[in-house]
């Protein structure tokens, strides 16, 4: 809920609320994301939608707006720890990008690390890495800190 929430409303919602609030977000229509399985074991999540639905983007000085275009964001990933590293980030990454298409989205954008620091915590990589997004076909198209580059792709 972190993208969806100003940071007052995340704060004051933190634990059952701001879960009854994904909750609700799930009920609500669209799916928010896709979730990676082995067998019946989730094992990965990916969320992504058009960017309006994330509105604490627009409160970030390195994640503001590029330009005008209607683009969909792709706001953050979770993999299991014993399925980090085996492919699962990117076979996610692949799969929001066929099904944002489907669903009308033109250009798909991430705000993926770049760590400079090797190796680097992957609990802290929840928003993705650049190198992930590269090897998706995502381009960088702005960077405004050190290790957040802006990436897209464009789906037509």
């Amino acid at each position: 809920m972190l993208w969806r929430l100003s940071r007052q409303q995340m704060d004051a919602g933190m634990g059952e609320q701001n879960r009854l609030a994904m909750k609700a977000v799930f009920e609500g229509g669209r799916p928010p994301g896709l979730v990676a399985f082995d067998g019946d074991t989730p094992i990965g999540w990916i969320q992504f939608a058009p960017r309006p639905e994330f509105p604490r983007l627009e409160t970030s000085r390195i994640l503001k707006p590029v330009d005008e275009q209607d683009v969909w964001s792709v706001s953050c990933f979770f993999v299991h720890k014993t399925h980090r590293n085996r492919g699962v980030s990117l076979r996610l990454l692949e799969a929001a990008c066929e099904s944002a298409k489907k669903s009308g989205a033109h250009i798909l954008e991430g705000y993926p690390v770049e760590p400079k620091k090797v190796p680097y915590p992957p609990v802290y990589g929840w928003v993705g890495f650049a190198e992930i997004f590269s090897r998706a076909g995502f381009k960088e198209v702005a960077r405004r800190s050190e290790t957040r580059p802006v990436m897209r792709i464009d789906l037509k």
